[in-house]
């Protein structure tokens, strides 16, 4: 059954607004952070054996080019974060032993977690922490989603590290001093873009080529569309144990869902990253665990504003008029989700204002097309041949050929599709969850946003943007907020239909495993009982 918002639990994404201060001391009283390692306490634990997970293999590159969470599940088996933000939707520190905001909320202070040693045998310093922070803010690196979300470090001027804006205390002490202050901060450092990278590594080759981490594992081999491999790490050097699995491999069964099905049959995987709506009852009744999260995963039919007729804000308007959500939701995704509202934000952030229900009026939408003089222009719709994308662009496009509008359908294979997946006049996109709403509209809908696929430009939306990060109770952050959402529904740039619930399967053996809102698996604790 699909979960509602009454049945979303709000502390714990409120507390993803308490970022001010926690130490390894102090952290489960002031956020219920957990730290990384807690999970072995469960002392029926065994050690051995290869978990074999459904998951599409991409390019392991450049962590702060990472587009896809593929991408960071391979690299997280060997590179970890500063901080992890937890299946219980906490941040903990995991590089860092904690940190501590100033009352001005412009200083932070980074305790460097002591006895981290990179797989080469060099010691995780603060030097190291520096080096990827520098990294992060560096504008002038090719296709890095990482500078806007550490804004408060880069010098407009120079497109990099600001000078000053991080000072070396010791080996195990930075210190940052912010612009501004920033709630996005310290989540900015739990993503998969913020994979900690060896000073070594610049990007000049692949990251698979030479793979050195701090993780519980190590990446053995990559083929890229076919297999990942990871063992455990073999000098038994990783700070949080040993991981409890000989070894992880990714195997890439393509797009068709189906295949997922017949590989559980075959006994040739023990566990998916994600499993299809279509087929979630076919799997329980393969007798398989799962677990269904409700996310912030969601999917866009987005316009371009610099696309005809999508550059008349009233064409983009009528095609939101013409199309009922909660259709497409049912259609789309079997009902397996939240509504959504148009504005990228919803109920499980902590900052999210309700708004006035939109009018869903498809006469109205039509009678406008015709006044404009564009009731025989025809829309195309463009998606990816993914099945539910697929299904919920085909949901949309017969919302508005019901309200009397014309339009093509277009379906493109996966690998074609998100090579110019910003650049298409009108189509659909998946988006991943982020904990805080800020941090979307930083990367979505900035002017200057590294993934703004619309062309949305907003000179009051951007300053409005600006003052909601830097307030970090979410309460507050509302305020802004909710100016911010009515500004992108008015814009008419998306239909924004649904959100997803997440669902996973995997065979009964499999323990200590919980499912991620964000899809990122965290296998080091993770073992298989026979």
């Amino acid at each position: 059954m699909p979960l509602t918002a009454s049945e979303l639990d709000r502390r714990e994404f409120i507390a993803l607004s308490s970022v001010a201060s926690v130490s390894a001391a102090t952290a489960a009283g002031v956020i219920g952070a957990i730290h990384p390692d807690s999970a072995r306490a469960d002392t029926q634990a065994k050690l051995g054996g290869t978990l074999r997970i459904a998951m599409n293999v991409k390019a392991v590159d450049d962590p702060i080019r990472f587009d896809w969470p593929e991408k960071g599940n391979v690299a997280r088996q060997f590179l970890e974060g500063l901080v992890r933000w937890n299946a219980d939707l906490t941040f903990a520190p995991q590089l860092l032993e904690g940190w501590i905001v100033s009352d001005d909320s412009r200083t932070y202070t980074l305790q460097v977690r002591r006895g981290v040693t990179w797989t080469n045998g060099d010691a995780f310093t603060a030097d190291d922490v520096i080096h990827n922070i520098r990294r992060w803010c560096d504008t002038t690196i090719e296709g890095s989603v990482t500078p806007g979300q550490f804004a408060a470090l880069v010098d407009a001027g120079t497109g990099q590290l600001r000078a000053g804006a991080v000072e070396r205390v010791d080996d195990h002490t930075v210190v940052l001093h912010l612009q501004s202050p920033d709630v996005t901060l310290i989540p900015a450092m739990s993503t998969l873009n913020a994979l900690c990278v060896h000073p070594r590594f610049d990007g000049s080759a692949a990251l698979s080529e030479a793979p050195i981490g701090t993780g519980a594992f190590e990446l053995e081999s990559l083929e890229l569309g076919i297999k990942a491999r990871c063992v455990r790490r073999r000098d038994g050097k990783w700070w949080g144990g040993a991981a409890y699995l000989d070894a992880v491999e990714f195997i890439d069964l393509g797009s068709d869902a189906s295949l997922q099905v017949a590989s559980f049959e075959a006994n040739e995987i023990d566990m998916n990253m994600s499993t299809s709506a279509d087929f979630i009852e076919v799997l329980d009744a393969q007798g398989l665990d799962s677990q269904t999260k409700s996310t912030a995963n969601t999917i866009l039919a987005r316009m371009r504003v610099d696309e005809p007729p999508y550059d008349d804000q009233r064409v983009r308007q009528a095609i939101q008029m013409a199309v009922d959500n909660r259709v497409v939701l049912e259609l789309g995704f079997g009902g397996r989700g939240l509504v959504a509202e148009n504005h990228h934000c919803g109920p499980m952030h902590p900052e999210y204002a309700e708004l006035p229900p939109q009018t869903h009026d498809p006469s109205r939408a039509s009678e406008v097309m015709t006044e404009l003089g564009l009731s025989d222009t025809e829309l195309e719709i463009i998606s990816a041949d993914e099945d539910w994308q697929s299904n919920t662009a085909d949901a949309v496009a017969a919302q508005l050929r019901d309200a009397g509008l014309k339009v093509k359908r277009t379906v493109v294979p996966g690998a074609t599709f998100w090579n110019d997946w910003n650049k298409y006049p009108f189509s659909l996109t998946w988006w991943v969850p982020y904990p805080l709403a800020v941090s979307v509209y930083r990367l979505a809908y900035h002017s200057e946003g590294a993934w703004n696929e619309t062309g949305f430009a907003s000179r009051e939306f951007d300053a409005l943007l600006d003052e909601a990060a830097g307030i970090f109770d979410a309460e507050e952050r509302k305020v802004p907020m909710a100016k911010m959402e009515k500004i992108l529904q008015d814009s008419g740039v998306l239909v924004q239909p649904y959100w997803t619930n997440s669902t996973q399967h995997y065979r009964t053996f499999v323990k200590n495993y919980d499912t991620h809102v964000q899809q990122e698996l965290h296998l080091e604790h993770v073992w298989i009982d026979g």
